[in-house]
């Protein structure tokens, strides 16, 4: 089945991005980023930010890490996925991330959620941006939860200037 992603959730003033390949079908459904509750998403941002926005409505949540200066998007444009596994996507289009030049002109990190959405990671640097593939936030990648949350706790860490 061929699925669009959602729109970024940048602005301005974003400095921290996190691609993930794109939402789960649940997530489609329902039009928000992380929305279906066996990803643990929420909690590790929560962590990061070190407050519980699990509770917040997503406009709440949104509203939250935009302050935070942190945006959400994927990687994929399109593509065709059965199901919401990541390792289903084929015919996959690249969403056109020269756009994050003139909207969000003070993004400084790209973080990629998983390694199948940091497969992209060169391109981005390219684009001159420093670059962070994280472990998947997906409920399926449980297995060693301290060790993925301490990779996480790393985003407010490497706020740096883009390369030139």
């Amino acid at each position: 089945m061929r699925k669009s992603g959602l729109a970024p959730v940048v602005d301005r003033k974003t400095e921290v991005l996190i691609l993930g390949t794109l939402p789960s079908d649940v997530s489609l459904a329902k039009g928000q980023y992380y929305a279906n509750p066996s990803n643990d998403f929420w909690k590790l941002i929560g962590a990061v930010l070190n407050r519980n926005v699990v509770t917040l409505s997503y406009e709440g949540r949104i509203e939250t890490l935009k302050k935070h200066g942190i945006g959400l998007w994927d990687i994929y444009h399109h593509c065709v996925r059965h199901g919401s596994m990541d390792k289903d996507i084929t015919e996959s289009e690249l969403n056109d991330f020269d756009t994050l030049k003139t909207t969000c002109p003070q993004l400084a990190l790209v973080c990629f959620n998983g390694q199948k959405a940091g497969q992209s990671q060169e391109l981005l640097r390219r684009l001159g941006y420093v670059t962070l593939v994280l472990p998947s936030s997906s409920g399926a990648n449980r297995r060693n939860q301290a060790e993925r949350l301490h990779c996480w706790n790393v985003i407010p860490e490497r706020r740096v200037p883009r390369l030139s």
